[in-house]
């Protein structure tokens, strides 16, 4: 699904208010340092009027046309903005924090497919550049979970009729460029995913992967094995998709493991 710019007005203004800002003023800046502090002010941006830049140090490293969105990776993830951004010329945008756009998934669900697929395809490029340059993540160590285990047995529950699955140590779940049929979350147990033999992320329960294949319908990015004795319950791309409808959580949680895992890969370049 590519970026709709309708889409994207629809989903902003179902949720925030347009704001004036003034040419030269700084809207969000570089590596925040104070994450509780953060987390209150963090916000996902549109740019109705305007254009805005953005700067990394002292240097200029895209700019913002009217109709886009910016500041979503930091908005997401609660992470350090990794640049400042500046009003080029006097703007208009509209701003949306953490409350706010949980309201507007509830109201406009096809926003956050858009934006999975626009973080999925932003992953895709980050693997190929890394694969070509060598550079592809060392083994990760943490284990990480995107959901608590119960919430997430009770959302699935309610739309998958398909019973969970168990795979022993050392079971390959799903392998990297194949077809995709479902997604899985993980129950119990401990889950390595891998790129190009080299394990990138480990989840533990309430950990969900396979997304990506559902959402953008292409081959699979990653080969999935079981560390341990593990149990998973598949979600089929049609729950899936009922899920982002019906569940704002649901939707925020698979946005941010989306942006976790590319803000993780992206800092090996």
């Amino acid at each position: 699904m590519s970026y709709d710019r309708k889409v994207a007005l629809e989903f902003f203004r179902s949720a925030g208010q347009p704001t004036d800002i003034a040419q030269g003023a700084v809207i969000f800046q570089e590596k925040e340092t104070d994450r509780k502090l953060f987390r209150q002010h963090s916000k996902i941006y549109l740019l109705l009027d305007g254009e805005v830049g953005l700067l990394h140090g002292q240097t200029l490293i895209g700019t913002v046309k009217m109709g886009e969105i910016f500041g979503e990776m930091a908005a997401i993830t609660h992470a350090p903005r990794s640049a400042t951004a500046v009003a080029k010329t006097a703007c208009k945008v509209i701003a949306l924090d953490d409350e706010q756009l949980e309201s507007a998934l509830a109201r406009k669900p096809d926003f956050a497919l858009m934006l999975m697929s626009m973080l999925i395809g932003r992953l895709r490029d980050t693997i190929a550049r890394l694969t070509a340059s060598g550079k592809l993540a060392p083994e990760a160590t943490e284990e990480s979970a995107a959901f608590d285990p119960k919430r997430l047995q009770e959302l699935v529950s309610g739309l998958s009729s398909d019973p969970p699955v168990y795979y022993q140590s050392g079971r390959q779940v799903m392998s990297e460029g194949s077809k995709a049929a479902l997604m899985y979350a993980v129950v119990s147990g401990r889950i390595a995913i891998s790129i190009g033999g080299k394990v990138v992320e480990r989840l533990g329960p309430g950990g969900a992967f396979g997304e990506a294949a559902l959402v953008d319908q292409s081959p699979r990015l990653a080969t999935a094995v079981a560390e341990t004795d593990s149990e998973l319950q598949p979600i089929t791309r049609q729950a899936f998709l009922a899920l982002v409808k019906t569940s704002p959580q649901f939707a925020y949680g698979m946005l941010t493991s989306l942006a976790e895992r590319l803000r993780f890969l992206t800092e090996r370049l």
